[in-house]
């Protein structure tokens, strides 16, 4: 079937169709992973986008029933150069396109995703239209005229309930995460929505030992759309999670007595995650604090600090962080368009721990005098790199000592030191 790409610069692409046939408006964004593109589609950071991917083909391992990040697409589209209808993967159960019409997601192949990349380079992000229902150039544009893009996803990307997780040392999983059909546009999927299996037996892991399970930390979390591998990275450590939607209230979370508060990744503007901002603030002090992508946002918030918003984001599993209090560099999964601002930090009592290599934009705070800190991408990868997961190590670390962090004694290598010095 035809399809239409739709900038709101004026652009159009033309293309075939896949997936669902369907009209959305969303914000154009673009991912430089080679893999991964299920749980891409599937982390609820990425709602209200339609992703452009860089890799040319995309679907040629299928989807399988445990890459799933939460119980559907949250994606609004995919833009690729081309798609594999014919998939190999022992793993796999069906096709990419057979999967986006049942989540009812549009996707465009056979356009120029180099052109597109570049666009979104040279302008930054754009509302556009993705539509496989044959619409012309006309109609496109006054969709998009007519429809405002939100900022506010988080209040409704997570869980709608409290869910308890148990640590794996005591048989726990996450095998379940997101049973609740999702909004309107994502219709429910009887195969890829529901109790979809933890790609690792996390059990027998911490039977075997991995993680630190000489005690049982209960951590928090606020959940502005966590992906399920961050719950499982917890559990492999011994941490029973407890999982709370957007609009809990800070005396609803103290009320489980948790040794620690996390706050997750999410879609969205910070800036409008005001009850989040709020709950943050009143836990400060209150919990030991770890805090990821939205999270990291909306601490720094809470800190009365700024953020503002990239020019296009960083989104892929191929960007480099170095770790200011180390001088270690690390390959990271990202998934953000906003960033704090690196004004006036020290006043807010606000340390820099992490870099970006490519840009220099803030990637890691901690605070000087409460246990908290915070970073600006997924240390658990999920699609990608696992350089940075010893930062749930370094969460038990918080919660064990209930002081804040300091700069590691292992420190091989500041900014702006020499190697043989």
């Amino acid at each position: 079937m035809e399809a239409t790409l739709y900038l709101a610069n004026g652009s159009l692409y033309r293309g075939k169709g896949f997936g669902a046939k369907k009209t959305c408006v969303g914000e154009l964004v673009f991912n430089t992973s080679m893999t991964g593109y299920q749980g891409i589609l599937t982390d609820p950071s990425y709602r209200g986008q339609i992703i452009n991917m860089t890799y040319p083909l995309i679907g040629n391992y299928g989807v399988s029933e445990v890459d799933n990040q939460s119980g559907g697409i949250h994606a609004f589209g995919l833009v690729t150069r081309d798609i594999s209808f014919r998939p190999s993967n022992r793993h796999g159960i069906m096709t990419i396109d057979e999967w986006l019409k049942e989540q009812g997601v549009p996707g465009v192949y056979y356009v120029d995703t180099r052109a597109i990349t570049k666009k979104i380079r040279n302008e930054g992000t754009i509302p556009c239209v993705i539509s496989t229902e044959g619409i012309g150039k006309d109609e496109a544009a006054a969709l998009l005229a007519a429809t405002p893009l939100r900022t506010d996803y988080m209040v409704e990307a997570g869980a709608r309930s409290v869910r308890e997780f148990p640590a794996a040392a005591s048989g726990g999983s996450c095998v379940g995460l997101y049973n609740e059909p999702f909004a309107p546009h994502v219709q429910s999927a009887e195969t890829m929505g529901r109790d979809i299996a933890v790609p690792q037996d996390v059990s027998a892991l911490g039977k075997a030992g991995v993680g630190c399970f000489c005690k049982t930390y209960k951590v928090a979390i606020l959940d502005f759309g966590i992906k399920r591998n961050i719950i499982a990275a917890m559990q492999r450590r011994g941490m029973d999670v407890w999982l709370f939607p957007y609009d809990s209230s800070a005396e609803e979370i103290l009320s489980v007595n948790p040794d620690g508060l996390f706050l997750s990744n999410g879609p969205g503007d910070p800036e409008s995650a005001l009850h989040g901002i709020d709950v943050a603030r009143q836990l400060l002090g209150k919990l030991p604090i770890f805090g990821i992508c939205m999270g990291h946002q909306v601490l720094a918030l809470a800190c009365g600090a700024e953020t503002y918003k990239l020019k296009y984001g960083h989104r892929g599993g191929n960007h480099g962080v170095c770790d200011l209090d180390t001088g270690r560099s690390a390959i990271t999964s990202q998934n953000h368009s906003f960033a704090v601002k690196a004004d006036n930090l020290d006043d807010k009592g606000l340390v820099v721990t992490h870099v970006n290599l490519n840009d220099g934009t803030i990637e890691g705070l901690r605070h000087k005098t409460l246990p908290m800190f915070s970073v600006q991408y997924h240390p658990e990868g999920s699609p990608g790199h696992n350089d940075s997961d010893g930062l749930f190590d370094r969460f038990i670390e918080l919660m064990q000592t209930g002081a804040p962090l300091v700069p590691s004694s292992k420190t091989i290598l500041r900014q702006g030191d020499h190697a043989d010095a």
